[in-house]
């Protein structure tokens, strides 16, 4: 087997990987090797063993097929395992190699779960992006790390770190139940190591680290660039666990209503603020769904025809826009797109904070929940400070539109042809 040249950080990787820990996690800031490692490891396991089975988990199975299963694993098997084959079974969403091991690719959402993991026993489970991944979700797929193999069975973790209240930190790092709050039974079973894009740098494009990473917000900067797990904001109306609370992996309900929240911004050009684009739904037991964040930077026309794209695809039933700034500007443009579609314009005649917070009552009575994983409008509601002189764009227009499904929900349907 030829060896391939490893940065430091994978060295130390590799030997936390062969501890006796049963569950590894490696956090840190993005692009800094974690996944490459993490599929190495996974590969000489799974040809350490043969006939064994391993699988590749994300909280979407696309996300596994086509992140890990396209683009990451052939590289390790280009640069680490010259000429090993790996034929790709498509309707198992499988890889066999020669000596019959198994890699699967599947996702944990509940479309997904029951025919990828509770049919199949693994010897090696490798939950990718776990930040995103419910801990339902982590439990539910352990009870199928059960193979009996010469391997002893493990059950590998990668993230971008998020807020201190989600359950990857409470298990890995205050080695506490994320249910319970218990102490861990067994918490030398648990480890982790925290990588970063700097450890990384030899493999990386030059520039991502000063042109991309440095130029996030704080926020980001701390997750994304330096990997560390982040305070929850003291004056925030919302905190990691209301946000994971409102996590829905369930089959979506029909919708009673339909609305698209906009945040306008007058301009385009690079320096300016996005246009907040946020689809959400009210369904007929009176539960709100946040369904897509749409927000983009780009010239009024554009964010036009993306706000006539969604509502026709959604068969909203109107457009919430807020009209400070742009004033006519986006009732005059939307109807240039599609005549027909009703809009509502809202006036901002309190501040973002005190409009915000019967939003947020919202969230905290249990009523609001997030379809999937909206990381850059998440970031902004966990930010946000009262009297930040950064435009919170998604925020804004997810307030809008929740504002109105909560104040306004009986309107009579309207449908585009």
């Amino acid at each position: 087997m030829k060896k391939f040249e490893k940065t430091f950080a994978q060295q130390q990787a590799l030997k936390l990987l062969q501890s006796s820990a049963r569950h590894i996690l490696l956090y840190g800031g993005s692009r800094s090797g974690k996944t490459f490692i993490l599929v190495y490891a996974l590969l000489v396991r799974a040809l350490k063993a043969p006939g064994s089975r391993h699988a590749v988990l994300r909280f979407h199975g696309n996300g596994a097929r086509y992140a890990v299963g396209f683009d990451t694993l052939p590289k390790v098997i280009n640069i680490a395992f010259p000429g090993l084959k790996a034929e790709y079974i498509k309707s198992d969403n499988c890889f066999i190699l020669p000596n019959r091991s198994e890699i699967w690719l599947g996702g944990l959402d509940a479309d997904e779960r029951a025919d990828r993991i509770l049919g199949r026993e693994f010897a090696t489970l490798y939950f990718n992006e776990c930040s995103e991944i419910p801990y339902s979700g982590i439990t539910t797929a352990l009870t199928r790390l059960a193979q009996k193999t010469i391997l002893v069975n493990r059950a590998y973790y990668d993230c971008n770190p998020s807020g201190k209240s989600h359950w990857s930190y409470k298990l890995f790092v205050d080695k506490t139940e994320p249910e319970s709050g218990q102490m861990l039974r067994n918490p030398d079973n648990y480890a982790c190591m925290l990588m970063n894009p700097q450890d990384n740098r030899a493999n990386l494009p030059a520039g991502y680290i000063e042109q991309t990473l440095e130029n996030l917000s704080e926020r980001q900067r701390q997750r994304f660039l330096n990997g560390i797990w982040q305070d929850e904001n003291p004056d925030g109306l919302w905190n990691s666990a209301m946000l994971n609370k409102a996590r829905y992996t369930g089959k979506l309900p029909d919708m009673q209503e339909v609305v698209i929240g906009v945040d306008p911004a007058v301009t385009g050009n690079i320096k300016s603020d996005l246009t907040g684009i946020i689809v959400a739904g009210k369904s007929a037991d009176g539960r709100f769904f946040v369904l897509e964040d749409a927000s983009l930077r780009t010239s009024p026309l554009q964010w036009a025809l993306q706000i006539k794209k969604l509502y026709n695809f959604y068969q909203a039933d109107r457009v919430i826009g807020e009209v400070n700034q742009g004033g006519d500007l986006i009732e005059m443009t939307l109807h240039q797109t599609e005549p027909d579609i009703p809009f509502k314009a809202v006036r901002a005649t309190r501040g973002k904070f005190l409009r915000a917070e019967p939003v947020a009552a919202l969230y905290e009575q249990g009523k609001v929940f997030h379809a999937g994983y909206f990381t850059e409008l998440e970031d902004q509601m966990l930010n946000y400070r009262p009297g930040s002189a950064k435009s919170p764009d998604r925020m804004d227009a997810l307030v809008w539109a929740l504002s109105y499904l909560a104040e306004k929900s009986s309107l009579p349907r309207m449908i585009i042809a």
